[in-house]
């Protein structure tokens, strides 16, 4: 007979949620009463075991003098200067043997201490309350050496009852933070592993009489235009709200007029919930959710989900976001159109859901739980189908539930993510639906819907998500009547993500469809004096996934990438369309529910890029998806290509964003671009080793260009190769084609140029070559054909394919070095950032003007970058470059092989030459890093092709 003997530490495997902790209540920030914020400094102290050291740490008097300290709110893997450890970044791999819900013995042990006074105006009646808004991933703690309990469930609040306990100082606070857990099986999110006491601890007095828990109820009737207001509270009392007259008990319900609260009319009512001890405030949104018609409505309307899937991230705080990076958050969100958080994958921090309310942003608000890990073992062992664990995961959906109930911005209710499937869940969802039928409740992986409302998914290709939109895709009676949204889209990995216009054109196609969230908000590159921004396996992880953790459309330091431009862009929310022909703009409201009362609209005009005139257009206050027709001035005289652009900017400051901020826009042209004519009248002159030819030279035996002018070029000849993007490389679970793999198969970053022949006739010098990798029979016979006209140069470009190409080209163009003197840049066309074939909508034609290396996008992981569209002409290093037919500009201080070999930014070293690249075309990008390629209408097939650049020296 054998048996185990428990131990002092046995919560830390126990599958239950914890010991102590009183029952989940609504979260609010302030009240009458006092509070006093536990923030700050603390003692801490590093084992390597859960037990390695016992609990003496926990008694007053305990000397901890030599202990180092830790900020907290914060995760001791990001201070210390790495004395504490290392993050560990893995997707959905656990990080530990997979044995629930065992844990390895090397189990890092942070103890933490904070000795504090009670603040002189601390009332010496009514009990107290301790609580933690976030700790990763089990805790346990001592007040004045007494045991109050443990707890998990990381991102989730807990209080203790602490009243009793206190004294007038030196109050004694230990807390043991357990890095792995039973908890760590239930939160298996695709980000770092960061243990800490990352959010707020905060005492709060608990007068006789003060709240308890309430559930402020406040829908809206669109019919009557009257919000119905009641406040349940487990205390009695009186609620007030000034601006609505209202002055009821709690319990009692009161209908009145109101304006309600929608993400685009964030209307809020200030109020008091006051009961015999305590005063809260409310602010109070009416609002009503509902599954009508097959659709999520909001206030009687369907809503459109223009979202983004938000991790808490800070590049050094990790995920201890202090108030004005959240508010930050917000801020961007709105000002690039955004209109909805998918809370990835957890509740957030309580106070970004405040900001929410106020600045108008729908929230799905999702659970702390995933197990995705399980899928390496075909879902066995799942925690969420298995009943011992159902208590922790019903106490997870009411911890968040109960804490975030009152807020208006939160619509839907997510059980978590990437958890299989399994009765847990529906006891999850049914707890749910019956604690609060307000709200709609989600969860991807229920497939037929069984227990939720609404049909979601992530990544779903385009054509599937049409056949979805024409109800077509077949599954469940129940499913088929339900609305759908892509729940995770566009994954923001690196450059890109390509193909969101081509979503966002289904979405409004079909009605079924109500939107998406990109993944994901943030890169969470982690700030390194190494790297500029580390990942996964920078820091030694023996298991990690690279840089998968940087598919954000911020980078870590919240500046915008392009993707957020393009997302931006995309999701508009006034539609700019003109018509040339008839001198007329149509502006299209596609809000909601808002007016365009808050818009002025300006136009102007341009001549070669250039604005000539401007002024300001007269739209009426178009009702959400109206349009009108609107008569745009007679334009002014002009040669050459001509333009309008129009401009939908706010007409006065809002809570979000400056007066003259600007929301949408649209480009139409009036008259073409002419083409670009060289005259063939200078011939080929041979002598002294060179061939002269208008201004230029080239090496006689080679005709490699030398020089234009007093430009010296080199290394000028065909190009097909890009630095693979994250998004060409794909993921390794895809079983579709990846044609960065395909194209590193097949040589194409080692092509060989292979001279064929060199021709002088009466007016043009004539280089023939094959392109082709080693160990292949493909190839590309390519053609230089120059020409001038004495002043200026051309050269003609014809490509050939050769051999049965199945893969289309990843870029095809012409490449050439500049002195790295070479630094400003001027060009017209696409700007101000880059561009690719699928991700160009928020590409606005114009006269532009940068730096060589502002030119760059620093994605974390270097790939290929910075390209502009459509460029007419560009001026670099003493040439100007004129395109026939338009073409991608890009220029680097280090070639496309450099930039692909590198890792980290900081591998990047500028050499001499500037690198110019001159493409006729570019393959798409696509969101393959997680989801579909490029749709085939982007792909760059390899077939002939022709095209012209005239050079000219600038005087």
């Amino acid at each position: 007979m054998s048996f185990r003997t428990p131990t002092a530490i046995d919560y830390v495997e126990d599958v239950s949620p914890g010991s102590g902790a009183l029952p989940p209540r609504a979260w609010y920030a302030s009240s009458s009463a006092v509070s006093l914020s536990l923030n700050g400094s603390w003692r801490f102290r590093l084992s390597a075991t859960a037990d390695a050291e016992d609990e003496s740490f926990a008694e007053p008097g305990f000397d901890a003098g030599d202990w180092a300290e830790v900020s907290v709110p914060g995760h001791w893997v990001l201070q210390g200067s790495g004395s504490f450890g290392s993050p560990i970044y893995t997707n959905h791999l656990y990080p530990f043997p997979v044995d629930p819900p065992r844990v390895p013995t090397e189990n890092p042990t942070g103890d933490h201490l904070r000795v504090f006074d009670l603040p002189s105006h601390w009332p010496s009646d009514g009990g107290a309350v301790l609580r933690f808004d976030g700790v990763e991933s089990c805790a346990r703690l001592w007040l004045n050496g007494t045991d109050l309990g443990e707890f998990k469930g990381s991102r989730l609040p807990h209080e203790f009852a602490v009243g009793h306990l206190l004294k007038p100082s030196r109050n004694v606070l230990a807390v043991r933070v357990h890095q792995w857990s039973a908890g760590s099986y239930l939160e298996d999110q695709d980000q770092w592993w960061l243990p800490g006491i990352f959010r707020d601890v905060t005492l709060l007095h608990r007068p006789a009489g003060s709240v308890l828990d309430f559930f402020v109820h406040a829908s809206y009737d669109h019919v009557t235009g009257e919000g119905t207001l009641k406040v349940d509270s487990d205390v009695d009392g009186r609620v007030t709200v000034p601006a609505l007259d209202i002055d009821v008990a709690t319990g009692e319900s009161v209908t009145v007029p109101v304006k309600p609260w929608t993400a685009e009319t964030p209307k809020l009512y200030d109020g008091v919930l006051v009961t015999e001890g305590e005063r809260v405030p409310l602010r109070i949104g009416f609002r009503t959710v509902v599954l009508e018609d097959g659709l999520i409505k909001v206030n009687g309307k369907p809503a459109l989900f223009k979202g983004v899937n938000r991790h808490e991230w800070h590049p050094e705080k990790g995920r201890a976001l202090d108030p004005e990076t959240m508010r930050e958050d917000v801020l961007l969100m709105k000002r690039h159109n955004i209109n909805a958080v998918r809370t990835s994958h957890y509740p957030p921090h309580p106070a970004f859901l405040d900001l929410c309310d106020e600045y108008g942003l729908w929230v799905i608000d999702e659970c702390d739980l995933e197990t995705h890990g399980f899928v390496e073992q075909a879902w066995r062992d799942n925690p969420v189908d298995d009943d011992r664990w159902t208590p922790a995961l019903l106490d997870r959906a009411a911890r968040m539930v109960e804490r975030d109930k009152n807020h208006p911005s939160v619509v839907i209710w997510s059980l978590g993510n990437e958890a299989g499937t399994g009765r847990g869940l529906t006891a999850m969802a049914e707890w749910i639906h019956g604690r609060d039928s307000s709200r709609l409740v989600h969860y991807e992986g229920d497939i037929n819907c069984r227990d939720t409302d609404v049909y979601s998914r992530m990544y779903a290709f385009h054509d599937e998500v049409e056949r979805i939109g024409k109800g077509l895709d077949g599954g469940t009676h129940k499913r088929r009547e339900l609305p759908f949204i892509l729940c995770e889209y566009g994954h923001a990995m690196g450059n890109g993500p390509g193909g969101i216009a081509d979503y966002q054109r289904l979405f409004e196609a079909h009605d079924r469809l109500q939107g998406g969230f990109i993944w994901e908000w943030i890169d969470h590159g982690i700030k390194d004096d190494r790297y500029g921004f580390a990942y996964g396996g920078d820091f030694g992880e023996e298991l990690h996934d690279g840089n998968f953790v940087c598919d954000g459309l911020l980078f870590p330091d919240r500046r915008p990438s392009p993707g957020l431009i393009e997302y931006k862009k995309v999701i508009e929310p006034v539609r700019i369309e003109g018509d040339s022909g008839d001198g007329t703009v149509r502006i299209s409201n596609a809000h909601d529910f808002a007016d365009l009362s808050a818009f002025v609209f300006a136009w102007s005009y341009q001549v070669e890029g250039t604005t000539v005139e401007s002024g300001t257009l007269s739209v009426p206050a178009l009702a959400a998806g109206e349009s009108a027709d609107v008569k745009l001035p007679e334009p002014p005289e002009g040669r050459g290509e001509t333009q309008w652009t129009v401009r939908a900017l706010l007409a006065s400051d809002t809570a979000w964003g400056p007066k003259g901020h600007q929301v949408a826009w649209g480009q139409f042209p009036v008259s073409a671009r002419t083409p670009v004519r060289v005259v063939q009248s200078a011939a080929p002159v041979v002598g002294d080793g060179r061939i002269s030819l208008g201004p230029a030279s080239f090496d006689a035996r080679t005709g490699a260009l030398k020089t234009i002018g007093g430009v010296d070029v080199t290394g000028l000849r065909l190009d097909v190769w890009r630095a693979l993007t994250d998004n060409d490389g794909g993921a390794e679970w895809q079983t579709d084609i990846r044609y960065g793999l395909l194209w590193r198969k097949l040589g194409l970053h080692r092509m060989r140029h292979r001279l064929d022949a060199v021709e002088i006739d009466d007016d043009a010098l004539t280089v023939r070559s094959r392109v082709a990798p080693a160990a292949w029979e493909v190839g590309l016979a390519t053609v230089y054909r120059w020409t001038s006209d004495g002043d200026r140069l051309r050269l003609t470009v014809s490509v050939g394919p050769e051999g049965d190409w199945t893969v289309p080209l990843p870029r095809l163009g012409i490449r050439f070095g500049l002195s790295g003197s070479a630094d400003r840049v001027k060009w017209f066309g696409g700007g101000p950032g880059e561009a690719y074939p699928d991700t160009r909508s928020a590409s606005e034609l114009g006269r532009w003007e940068s730096t060589v290396d502002e030119l760059q996008t620093p994605y974390v992981r270097p790939q290929e970058n910075g390209a502009r569209a459509d460029v007419r002409w560009a001026e670099i290093g003493g040439l100007r470059i004129e395109g026939d037919p338009a073409f991608w500009f890009s220029a680097r201080r280090w070639t496309n092989e450099q930039l692909d070999a590198a890792a980290h930014l900081t591998d990047l070293t500028p050499g001499d030459t500037v690198w110019v690249n001159l493409d006729h075309g570019q393959h798409g990008i696509g969101s393959q890093s997680c989801g579909p390629g490029p749709l085939p209408q982007y792909f760059l097939r390899a077939e002939p092709a022709e095209f012209s650049f005239v050079f000219s020296e600038i005087s």
